[in-house]
């Protein structure tokens, strides 16, 4: 399958109910051989305190973009929040339910390339609860995170956005609680 077209097929037949309650917790797998080889894809985000765009690594793990435009294409970042902020670390989305406990309903292993690692802020990263736990929340690193590589998958880097990172920080708690409702607004993916 090629790109967002061979999604879209695969979205087409699979005729997900979104009227559901809790659909975004029961999803099929994404389809497993999408091909964004040779395409810019990039990964945007509207927050209610700004917008971040972020340059997908198909090269580096392909499932990771694969899932992501598959869940983005279906609503399913839409008005999901950032439920754990840490100042000085990291900012962590992608529970449907706002826990983080949560995900889409299926778990993938990660992609690791030891050419990428964690070395620097603006880098996003997969969460996981441990190897085979992939799924959909994922962090936004706010400053070199080391003791991450080879545990959570790099699969993107922001591009713009990154006084919208800060501000995501700023509401963070070394709790991890924010101060104040994060969240995404309407994720989108394009490609050129």
């Amino acid at each position: 399958m090629t790109g967002l077209a061979g999604i879209q097929r695969y979205l087409d037949s699979q005729k997900i109910d979104k009227t559901k309650p809790g659909w975004k917790v029961r999803l099929p797998k994404p389809p497993p051989d999408v091909d964004f080889k040779g395409v810019k894809v990039t990964w945007k985000l509207r927050t209610n305190v700004g917008d971040i765009a972020i340059e997908l690594m198909p090269e580096v793990a392909p499932k990771h973009v694969t899932s992501t435009a598959y869940l983005t294409r279906l609503g399913f970042y839409d008005d999901v929040p950032f439920h754990r902020v840490i100042p000085g670390f990291m900012a962590q989305g992608g529970d449907p339910t706002g826990t983080g406990r949560n995900g889409p309903g299926y778990q993938y292993p990660g992609e690791f390339d030891p050419k990428v690692k964690h070395d620097r802020g603006g880098l996003l990263s997969m969460a996981n609860a441990g190897p085979n736990t992939d799924g959909s929340q994922f962090f936004l690193t706010f400053v070199a995170t080391p003791w991450l590589n080879g545990k959570h998958t790099i699969f993107g880097e922001i591009v713009s956005g990154m006084d919208t990172l800060k501000k995501l920080e700023e509401k963070g708690t070394q709790s991890g609680q924010p101060t104040a409702e994060l969240k995404i607004v309407k994720a989108t993916i394009e490609v050129e």
